[in-house]
């Protein structure tokens, strides 16, 4: 248990470092989108393009953010393994916490009173659910059940990525929603996956799971990146917050059994709906929608910037898509 929980909390501490360097990736490239004055950058229903969102992913600040994606996801891995998923996933999305507490130095925002609190229940909440957990179910499942995984992992990542594309920047909050359920579904992929104990490459490659896992993963990192170009995504956070701790949580106790200790049910659920409920109000209490400035305009001595922007935006106004919050993750993975 003490391992898990351990790796569990690296893995939130690499998913939130790197959140908040893809933000700064992200705003840097709408940044210069916006000074290029290209409209290429934009789908005709006002989403981001394949070409902006590459754009974004090749500054050396998103790049480093994915290596420590992908460690967080090794992470991760391992502590779904060793830990109920309704722990695991819920240690990771603290993430958010870590995300907010770097973003003062990196992108310059200053925390208020209500997201110190959410800091604070969230916190709380891990220390409920750490001690009401009790081993983690035995993940056996059959072998259908492995095919409706993957199904399902093409369905919402193929499926919203079209509905995100149409929608254009409406769509902050379904790209995360989505992008939570991929990493949600990437988590019970991995709980499930055989031929990891003993190795057994064969069956490594012939599972399904396996296949669903990479669906998930990558679809949902490429749906997070829509999320953080599309504008302020406090809204989309929450929501990745709620498809990648709620979904995998209920079908680990329903489906893998995983439960609490004896007599500590009470005790799991109040720590899992706190904790849940903390890291969207982290979310929701970040930086405000409107960044003091209409996104993709410019003056002559720049757009009043918001307080909460980083310095470097202060003569340049807001000029661009990109409204990264003090809590955009995914990952996830």
């Amino acid at each position: 248990m003490l391992i898990g929980l351990l790796t569990a909390v690296a893995a939130s501490a690499c998913y939130g470092t790197g959140s908040v360097l893809q933000a700064v990736g992200s705003r840097k490239s709408a940044r210069r989108e916006a000074a290029a004055a290209s409209t290429t950058g934009l789908t005709q229903h006002g989403g981001p393009s394949l070409s902006s969102t590459a754009k974004a992913a090749v500054t050396w600040e998103f790049m480093v953010g994915t290596v420590l994606d992908f460690i967080g996801f090794g992470l991760g891995a391992l502590a779904a393994r060793l830990l109920p998923l309704f722990l695991s996933q819920t240690v990771i999305s603290a993430n958010l916490v870590i995300t907010a507490v770097l973003s003062i130095k990196l992108l310059g925002i200053r925390l208020n009173r209500p997201e110190w609190a959410s800091i604070a229940v969230v916190c709380s909440a891990l220390v409920l659910l750490a001690t009401a957990a009790g081993p983690e179910g035995g993940g056996d499942a059959s072998t259908a059940t492995h095919w409706w995984l993957l199904a399902a992992s093409v369905l919402v990542i193929g499926g919203g990525t079209l509905i995100v594309r149409l929608l254009g920047s409406r769509a902050a909050i379904l790209a995360g929603l989505l992008s939570g359920l991929g990493f949600g579904a990437l988590g019970v992929g991995v709980r499930v996956l055989n031929g990891i104990d003993p190795f057994h490459l064969p069956t490594l490659l012939a599972d399904p799971a396996l296949y669903a896992i990479l669906v998930a993963g990558i679809g949902g990192m490429y749906l997070h990146t829509v999320a953080l170009q599309i504008g302020s995504v406090n809204g989309a956070t929450a929501a990745l917050v709620v498809g990648e701790t709620v979904v995998p949580g209920i079908l680990g106790v329903l489906w893998l059994g995983d439960s609490s200790r004896p007599g500590f049910a009470w005790m799991a659920t109040l720590g899992f709906v706190v904790a849940v409920a903390g890291a969207v109000a982290v979310a929701w209490f970040g930086e405000p929608e409107d960044g003091g400035g209409a996104p993709g305009t410019a003056s002559g001595d720049g757009a009043q910037a918001s307080d909460r922007q980083p310095p470097e935006d202060d003569t340049r106004g807001d000029a661009g898509p990109a409204h990264p919050t003090a809590s955009s993750r995914a990952g996830s993975s």
